[in-house]
């Protein structure tokens, strides 16, 4: 006789599992997040004590030359989330798209789904979290109410699957979200590690063997990440985050992890009354509210994927009442700040310890690249100084501990992007090529930190 299933305990942020329930996760170490869960009892082989695995099969080898062809794509309708991507959806493949709450998931998605659907192919709409009505009405505020878009309100993995396996034609399936689909085959509330895992796997396999394109939806902790097991985004084919600040219309589709296109590449879009509106040229988009006469605003050539933008890092230096001098960061990495600060004390003799510092990235853009250093130390020395930067300079390079301005990448790409925007001057690292053919910028090339702050204090 077979032993009994026994229960298991699992963490609902990591996904790690225990034979007994404790208050602190052993693993992530997150408090109050092992839930049980019921496990399934697996039927033995008759006239056997356990089950016995079926025999396996040798697979053919081969080498890595061979002429491989390039995956087919259909266009989203949208050059930026096509640009994101990579070219557009790979029939077959999976994405997930996470974000915050009311950050836009859903109306963009009802785009993209009103677009594959007047191209001519067929796109399901399965929405888990709201009704039939309200996704009717989502539709006719965005002036989508005569696309032929295939809807319905389910979070029965079973009928899901059932609906699309009947449907022969369709191209491109939504499910809004993953956390709330659920199947009897699992003793456990929608949402947990097992359902979503569970789910998950079904859809990716239907996916794969009719060859229509899959797109989840997740939720996202508080932390920012898509919330369940981690082997979610490794199973799917592209992961996608959908930021921005909800105090600016700007969002900001990033991709992290992308198996058919570049990773680290991004759209911009402006949430606008009649729904999520592309931006052309992101550039004009961050720089346009600039006030180029106050102190401590530099504006920074970064590189987005394969984007060069140009935006604006905002610093105030003010004087601190307070025993422990506060440090606040927007859109930048707070430790590279404090590093930046102590490189400057000791390399530069500027002190900032009785001194409040903020550092914003303007227009609610998360800046993850080392270059960014020079922008920040010029916006920092600007408001310390209380003097205002030329307002036609772009700043980019990376700062080493020992106070030099290292090289960056795609030093042309920012440089003709500045051009392009009418900047006429450039400080940029010393080492480091430039194709000067077609550059008319004044470039002053800077070796160490102290070039920056003698140039700034002369």
């Amino acid at each position: 006789m077979a032993k009994p299933a026994k229960n298991s305990f699992v963490c609902q942020s990591c996904g790690s599992v225990s034979s007994r329930w404790a208050g602190k996760c052993p693993s992530c170490g997150e408090w109050n997040t092992m839930t049980e869960e019921i496990a399934t009892p697996v039927a033995a082989v008759p006239g056997s004590g356990l089950a016995k695995a079926a025999r396996g099969r040798a697979v053919p080898l081969e080498t890595l030359k061979g002429e491989s062809e390039e995956a087919p794509r259909f266009s989203t309708g949208f050059a930026e989330l096509d640009r994101v991507t990579g070219g557009g959806i790979v029939p077959g493949s999976a994405l997930l798209i996470g974000g915050e709450p009311g950050i836009g998931k859903s109306t963009i998605l009802l785009q993209l789904a009103a677009a594959v659907s007047k191209a001519g192919r067929r796109a399901i709409y399965f929405s888990g979290e709201e009704a039939v009505a309200q996704v009717r009405l989502r539709a006719e505020r965005l002036g989508l109410s005569d696309a032929p878009v295939a809807l319905a309100a389910e979070t029965n993995l079973a009928n899901i699957l059932e609906t699309i396996s009947a449907d022969r034609s369709v191209d491109l399936v939504i499910v809004d979200s993953v956390q709330t689909l659920w199947t009897d085959a699992l003793e456990a509330a929608p949402g947990t590690v097992s359902q979503v895992r569970a789910a998950t796997q079904s859809l990716i396999r239907y996916a794969k063997g009719r060859g229509a394109a899959l797109l989840l939806v997740g939720h996202v902790t508080k932390d920012g990440q898509i919330a369940g097991p981690k082997v979610v985004e490794h199973m799917v084919d592209t992961v996608l985050y959908f930021e921005g600040d909800r105090g600016h219309p700007y969002r900001i589709l990033r991709a992290v992890k992308n198996r058919f296109g570049a990773t680290d590449e991004i759209g911009v879009f402006e949430m606008a009354g009649s729904g999520l509106r592309e931006v052309q040229n992101p550039s004009e988009l961050f720089l346009g509210d600039r006030d180029a006469a106050s102190p401590g605003a530099a504006v920074f050539a970064g590189i987005e994927g394969t984007r060069p933008i140009l935006v604006e890092i905002q610093a105030l230096v003010a004087p601190s009442p307070l025993g422990t001098p506060r440090r606040a960061v927007v859109g930048w990495d707070a430790n590279r700040l404090n590093m930046l600060l102590a490189v400057l004390e000791a390399r530069c003799g500027m002190s900032f310890a009785q001194a409040d510092v903020y550092l914003n990235v303007a227009g609610g853009l998360k800046i993850n690249e080392p270059a960014a250093d020079l922008a920040a130390a010029a916006a920092l020395l600007s408001s310390f100084s209380g003097v205002a930067l030329p307002p036609d300079r772009v700043y980019f390079g990376e700062i080493s501990l020992s106070g030099a301005v290292r090289a960056a990448a795609h030093m042309t790409a920012r440089l003709k992007e500045s051009q392009k925007l009418g900047f006429v001057r450039a400080s940029v690292p010393a080492a480091g090529e430039i194709d000067r053919a077609s550059l008319t910028l004044e470039i002053d090339r800077i070796d160490h930190l102290k070039a920056l702050v003698e140039a700034m204090t002369s």
